[in-house]
């Protein structure tokens, strides 16, 4: 059926395909299932685990474990520059998680911020964050501003 042959007529939905009504059908006995195993039973589907690799022992389980991971302890933050605060806010300004979203630095504050020293800093700022790095706090003190962590 092609695209141009679809009229209300025909709809655009193929009718379900009826399995197990005899051999006549074409789509009877074992209803296009094969013989025994996981995938002729009712219920197996495609619910299959993805790594179930037909009762061979799963990858991740043949390689050996070794080492440590620190991931799980990772911090996240939200990330701004010197940069930006430079081109977004006027000398002087309060700068704080509140405003950062005002001016579209920030998406939310479920993250807490982290101030990074990327780029040149003129005005004199006083940001509030929950970390800075020591060469953001460097920049925003020699412009004269102040860096307090919340």
């Amino acid at each position: 059926m092609m695209i141009h042959e679809i009229t209300k007529k025909v709809g655009k939905n193929k009718q379900a395909r009826r399995v197990g009504r005899g051999h006549g059908s074409g789509w009877g006995k074992t209803s296009s299932r094969g013989h025994k195993g996981a995938g002729q039973r009712a219920g197996s589907g495609s619910q299959q685990h993805p790594l179930y690799e037909g009762g061979q022992i799963q990858y991740f389980r043949r390689i050996p474990k070794r080492g440590f991971n620190n991931s799980v302890f990772r911090k996240y933050f939200n990330i701004v520059n010197v940069s930006s605060l430079e081109e977004r806010f006027e000398s002087g300004a309060d700068v704080s998680g509140d405003a950062l979203v005002k001016v579209g630095l920030v998406h939310d504050l479920k993250l807490p911020i982290k101030i990074l020293g990327e780029g040149e800093l003129t005005k004199k700022l006083n940001v509030t964050a929950a970390k800075f790095s020591s060469g953001a706090v460097k920049k925003i003190e020699a412009a004269g501003g102040t860096c307090t962590v919340a």
